[in-house]
């Protein structure tokens, strides 16, 4: 025992004495390179006076970094995150001067733009040098993690026990069945194919299947459903509550608090992770205690409010910000370049991707995904019981570049590389880790609604009402979970203060509203939804125009004689109750779309018009009522087509021949796992036994 405690000993002084080294080097190679630093006095000094001093500004900046710099961190709690990761720099190249300062030798002198960048190459080569030190001993590696996870489980109440298998569920967000099995097929995932081929001389550990979205074919719809078991009453991206004169956005987090807060009030139970769980990078927190960069707890201020803990627990490493920040440049000089391309080449279809944009998708590419995968890192360490993570990379570049494009395929050769990573470490966490990989939606491509006739819906609407309709065609807001995000962090109210999601300034205007290619019209100065027999007699001509349009392949109204009606093109009038798939207006959109229509139908908030695009069943292509070129939010297409990639360990996800159909069913499916991998779990209710079965 002794001699093993001696061999810790030695090999971490070992280490201790590289990076103080690689670092000492670095110190000395930066002095002969910038001429505003230097390690000597202005009269000269001999090489070993040189060296002594750059080993003792290196040992004293490197005694600083671990005592004073998570202390400067914790005292910045309140300021928002992305500044912060900017702030990391200048704090970092303080400390530097301050090393200099207090070097016994009394040399050193750096300007303070040169220190910013000493310390952060500094920090990268110590941090680069120390990581690569303890990979290589792989024996004190593993226990460095064991020693990690048993500290935390003596912190807890000791439910997990470390022999026990745990869940790791990674959501990748927007990426579809058909998405995911082509870019396998091409070689740009190997570590998702190498699950799901023979490995080893054994067969699979994964295996794969689809399943089937709700109408409403976005994140907020899916992701309620998965974490908190329902996703009743969401209809749509955003929808207006006429009782509260507002429309509700789902990452906006006053919406996305008051949705799990109604979740949690129907089901009667506080999500999938209220058993020593972690969310991570959702819209919704599952009922875990460990939370960072979840929206529904981002409306909370102050000290308290651990939406954003993740950004500062993953910043607190000045390397790590120094790594994100190249790479966060690095992605806005790509996008900028693949901009400028199809632009050059005209490639159709196109949408505009100048302004902000290239900061949004940095941050969800690279700030995001970093921070996320950091912390579940930490989580697998810890040993917690269920984990949930959402990778927005994908959604965000196939929203603006296209779900098939070249630059949707390298983010998901990215995030492959993240899967491998999280594979690495679970080799070494405390438990085994069950890798459950999954997508909420898929997207279908197209060109937008107003691209191809030159309006959008909402003035299509204004002129089937016989209301003036603008000369200048209005662009619609396009939001995602990356620019939430990003808002989120920087403290900013998500998409409060847009025009479109206040009510109109005359009580008779309609309000519109896109998500993806499913639109609603709702009418303000009516307390109810109306019916069709309302509609007709207050705008005659409003859905004859909407449903004779080119661009539109159905509506779903209220009725008073059949309760609701699908209409379509050629006069096509068809009840709810007797819709059928693949026959009537349906025709093309795919199994299980009369269902959803008639669960949507049923729901307190659905608007007075719901409104669905054209679908092409022969090109897979769908109308964005949104800025975007790869859509989701209603039928038609991949979008309703997600995928699910699960370990051959867990029991099979759906017989041979069934369908596994709705975001809710994964809840049951998911709390059926959590109880095969023999955790103290909340019992299954009656209904979601049935559901899960």
């Amino acid at each position: 025992m002794g001699q093993e405690r001696w061999r810790r000993l030695i090999s971490g002084a070992g280490r201790s004495v590289a990076v103080w080294a690689a670092s000492t080097v670095t110190l000395l190679v930066l002095a002969g390179v910038l001429p505003d630093f230097r390690l000597e006095s202005a009269a000269g000094d001999s090489v070993t006076r040189i060296a002594l001093t750059a080993a003792a500004g290196a040992g004293v900046f490197g005694l600083l970094s671990s005592l004073v710099w998570p202390l400067l961190v914790r005292l910045l709690l309140l300021v928002p995150a992305l500044v912060l990761g900017l702030l990391v720099f200048f704090l970092n190249g303080s400390l530097l001067l301050l090393a200099l300062r207090l070097n016994p030798s009394g040399r050193g002198e750096a300007a303070p733009e040169t220190a910013v960048v000493v310390a952060a190459m500094m920090s990268a080569v110590a941090s680069a040098t120390g990581g690569a030190l303890a990979v290589r001993d792989d024996d004190a590696y593993r226990r460095r993690l064991y020693r990690l996870a048993a500290r935390q489980r003596r912190r807890g109440d000791g439910r997990a026990g470390p022999g026990s298998p745990a869940a790791l569920f990674i959501q990748l967000d927007g990426v579809g069945h058909d998405v995911l099995r082509a870019a396998v097929d091409k070689g740009l995932m190997p570590t998702v194919a190498s699950w799901l081929g023979p490995r080893d001389g054994r067969g699979p550990t994964h295996r794969l299947n689809a399943w089937r979205t709700d109408w409403s074919s976005q994140t907020g719809a899916s992701q309620l459903g998965i974490l908190h078991g329902s996703n009743h009453d969401v209809p749509a991206f955003r929808w207006y509550e006429k009782e509260h004169r507002e429309v509700v956005v789902c990452n906006r987090p006053s919406s996305a608090a008051e949705l799990q807060r109604r979740a949690i009030e129907r089901t009667g139970d506080g999500g999938l992770l209220t058993v020593d769980g972690a969310s991570r990078g959702n819209l919704f927190s599952g009922g875990a205690d460990e939370v960072a960069l979840v929206l529904s707890i981002a409306v909370r201020r102050g000290r308290e409010n651990r939406s954003r803990a993740g950004y500062f627990a993953y910043f607190s490493d000045p390397a790590n910000a120094v790594r994100t920040a190249l790479s966060f440049l690095a992605e806005v000089g790509r996008e900028t370049c693949q901009s400028v391309r199809a632009r050059l080449t005209r490639r159709r279809p196109r949408v505009k991707r100048g302004g902000l944009y290239p900061f949004v998708r940095a941050f969800a590419t690279v700030v995001e995904r970093d921070v996320v995968v950091a912390a579940v890192i930490g989580d697998m360490l810890a040993g917690r019981n269920a984990i949930y993570a959402d990778l927005v990379a994908y959604d965000e570049v196939a929203h603006h570049s296209g779900p098939h494009s070249r630059d949707a395929e390298q983010v998901l050769a990215r995030l492959d590389r993240s899967l491998a990573l999280l594979a690495q470490v679970a080799e070494h966490a405390p438990r085994p880790y069950r890798i459950v990989v999954l997508s909420d939606h898929g997207q279908s491509p197209g060109e937008t609604f107003r691209t191809r006739y030159g309006l959008s819906l909402a003035n299509l609407v204004r002129a089937g009402c016989g209301l003036p309709v603008p000369r200048r065609v209005e662009r619609t807001h396009s939001g995602t979970e990356a620019r939430a995000a990003v808002r989120a962090a920087l403290r900013r109210p998500v998409e409060e203060g847009g025009a479109e999601h206040r009510p109109a300034r005359r009580r008779n205007e309609p309000v519109v509203l896109a998500s993806g290619n499913l639109g609603l019209v709702s009418f303000p100065d009516v307390p109810h939804r109306m019916t069709k027999e309302e509609i007709d007699r207050r705008h005659p001509a409003l859905l004859s125009t909407l449903a004779h349009h080119p661009g539109i392949g159905f509506l779903l109204v209220r009725s008073e004689q059949h309760g609701g009606v699908v209409l379509a093109a050629h006069g096509a009038e068809v009840p709810v109750d007797l819709l059928a798939d693949e026959t009537g207006p349906l025709t093309g959109f795919g199994p299980g779309a009369a269902d959803a229509i008639r669960r949507t139908h049923s729901f307190p908030h659905t608007a007075d018009i719901m409104v669905n695009s054209w679908y092409d069943p022969d090109e897979g292509e769908v109308l964005a009522f949104e800025e975007q070129i790869g859509s989701h939010g209603g039928l038609g297409g991949a979008q309703t087509r997600p995928f699910l990639l699960s370990p051959v360990a867990l029991s099979v996800p759906v017989e041979a021949g069934a369908e596994l159909a709705g975001a809710e069913r994964l809840h049951g499916l998911f709390r059926r796992w959590l109880r095969e991998c023999d955790g103290p779990q909340v019992p299954l209710s009656a209904a979601e036994d049935e559901r899960a079965a």
